[in-house]
């Protein structure tokens, strides 16, 4: 069971690699669009990211689960992997259209046939094709293998998919309800992104008037189609309005004494997520605090979600469901002006929510913890050198040693906001000492991993941790 939960981990942070490319290539693709600067070169530079999803995911999969540090070979092997298996596919059945499932399937393929093949001997006369070389001519024959197979049992796959999807069409309200739910809910395990994926990507289908066909929430409401965004309207509600006003609760909540650290925090916090999407520093600081709070604002969002459905508002994002995308996408949303009211209800029933449990039940949220007292002094140095001191060089020399050394680090990343790290020898990680750093939290999904929720700041002090990993 961990190793089945890492793995999915790995895949949602193998995900992150093409959703990358995402935010730009939408932003370029509106602008450029025939209601506002009217520029097709421009607009073909982000379809060249939408419409080559498959190929991305394949080499973002492979990348994610590739056991090396030179990621150039694992690259190639995965693009070697998808294109086989498209054009053995289109041999098969032409009207056979996998989406990004293609890409997935190729880039797990692609990994497994790196990490087995990349050390492989072959008689001296073949030698130029061992080694790393190997994996990139076996990727093509077991892609092939691969096209057979899913050439026959795609459809069937298929259908199965699209029964799930159109129960969640038929579900209305409920079914986008239920999304928007989950999508909180599995946060904590970083698991959201996987469920993302099908909705953003897969979901429904949508013919372009030039022919072109689009799959996905995200991808066909930047492309013009009419009917999609309602899986994502809610979004902007949570986003925009809902993760502020927690922040707002949680600054009046707070002790005296601590209302001007909490105020600089929290106030960081809604700004990022009304400005940029990002909301797990303000969910990590209450999450595990109190799973009350954090189920409450799983059923808000859900019911964000239902209520957008139900006023008909159609509004999608490339970059989130923050301000930019809301006002780069208003011309081609349906009813987007509603999520204003919306938004406004819903940042009232999240702050009298929250500020009226945090007082009630006396939820310990950030500016109201007990003096935390550590089994080690701080040196005097230390004490300037938290995360808020932006000094990445020192705080990835402190998590590094906290977690036993990099002797004792099998791997280590980062995703939007956590820095997930693999270590061998649980027994000599000193948690303590990373939450000494300042950082919003740490978490444990199976007994070798771990999760430290650190902010935006998290690609800096990532970094800085490659270099001494790599030293």
């Amino acid at each position: 069971m961990n190793t089945f939960k890492s793995n999915l981990q790995k895949l949602g942070r193998a995900m992150l690699i093409p959703v990358a490319a995402m935010p730009f290539a939408g932003l370029i693709m509106r602008l450029s669009a025939d209601d506002m600067l009217n520029i097709p070169i421009i607009g073909a530079a982000g379809n060249a990211v939408f419409g080559n999803l498959d190929i991305l995911f394949a080499i973002g999969v492979t990348l994610g689960f590739a056991k090396t540090k030179d990621k150039g070979i694992p690259a190639m092997t995965g693009f070697l992997a998808i294109i086989t298996l498209k054009q053995g596919l289109a041999i098969i059945n032409p009207d056979i259209n996998m989406g990004i499932f293609a890409g997935i399937i190729s880039g797990i393929i692609a990994s497994w046939t790196y990490n087995k093949f990349k050390n492989q001997k072959l008689p001296l006369v073949f030698s130029y094709f061992a080694g790393e070389k190997f994996p990139l001519t076996m990727v093509m024959v077991f892609q092939t293998f691969t096209a057979l197979i899913f050439g026959f049992i795609w459809p069937v796959i298929q259908n199965g998919l699209d029964a799930f999807a159109q129960t969640l069409v038929n579900m209305g309200a409920l079914g986008v309800g239920i999304f928007m739910f989950l999508n909180r809910l599995l946060i904590p395990f970083g698991l959201h992104h996987v469920l993302n994926t099908y909705v953003y990507f897969d979901l429904g289908s949508y013919t372009a008037p030039n022919g072109e066909i689009f799959r996905g929430e995200m991808t066909r409401f930047i492309n013009g189609d009419p009917t999609a965004g309602l899986f994502l309207s809610g979004f902007f509600v949570v986003m925009m309005f809902g993760i502020p006003a927690i922040c707002l609760a949680i600054y009046r909540a707070a002790y005296k004494e601590n209302k001007e650290m909490v105020k600089g925090v929290m106030g960081s916090g809604a700004a990022t997520s009304f400005i940029a999407n990002i909301t797990e520093p303000v969910e990590f600081s209450f999450m595990f605090i109190s799973p009350m709070l954090y189920i409450i604002h799983a059923l808000y969002a859900g019911l964000a979600g239902v209520i957008c459905y139900l006023l008909n508002i159609h509004m999608g994002f490339t970059f989130g469901a923050c301000i930019v995308d809301y006002l780069i996408n208003f011309r081609i949303g349906t009813n987007a002006i509603l999520i204003l009211p919306v938004g406004l209800a819903f940042f009232a029933l999240y702050y009298f929510t929250f500020y009226y449990l945090i007082k009630q039940k006396n939820i310990k949220t950030l500016g109201r913890e007990d003096k935390a007292e550590f089994s080690e002094k701080i040196a005097e140095v230390e004490k300037e050198l938290s995360l808020t001191s932006k000094n990445y060089e020192y705080m990835a020399k402190k998590m590094v040693q906290a977690f036993g050394g990099k002797e004792n680090i099998a791997d280590a990343y980062s995703c939007n906001t956590r820095l997930r790290v693999e270590i061998k020898d649980p027994s000599i990680v000193n948690e303590q000492k990373i939450k000494m750093t300042g950082v919003s939290g740490v978490i444990k999904p199976s007994e070798k991993h771990y999760q430290v929720i650190i902010g935006l700041e998290v690609t800096y002090i990532m970094s800085e941790v490659t270099k001494i990993l790599e030293d």
